[in-house]
């Protein structure tokens, strides 16, 4: 991608929008929006900004993850499948009465 082509004053951008929306949506590259000589904003599509939304999710996920693990706070893959199976049969036996502290919250 050359962002050099994809910086535009926010003249041309009021000038041009529906133009430019059309073509963020059509290459799904953003465009880099300047007030003064400086950039100021970014304007992508909605889909490309789904798309980045849901990979930082994933990453937050990730790095939680990564905390837990340094913290010590981890259990046996057996003991985590065991519970989900006893989990999926008490849903089928609800009411047996038996409680236990789960793994998975």
């Amino acid at each position: 991608m050359r962002y050099s082509t994809q910086i535009k004053p926010i003249s041309y951008v009021k000038a041009h929008a529906a133009e430019l929306l059309d073509r963020i949506t059509e290459e799904r590259e953003p465009i880099i929006i300047t007030q003064n000589g400086e950039a100021r904003a970014v304007l992508v599509d909605v889909r490309s900004y789904d798309e980045s939304q849901e990979t930082l999710a994933m990453l937050q996920i990730l790095q939680k993850g990564e905390q837990e693990i340094h913290a010590g706070k981890t259990y046996p893959l057996s003991e985590v499948i065991a519970e989900i199976r006893n989990l999926r049969s008490g849903a089928k036996d609800a009411g047996n009465g038996a409680v236990k502290e789960p793994i998975i919250r």
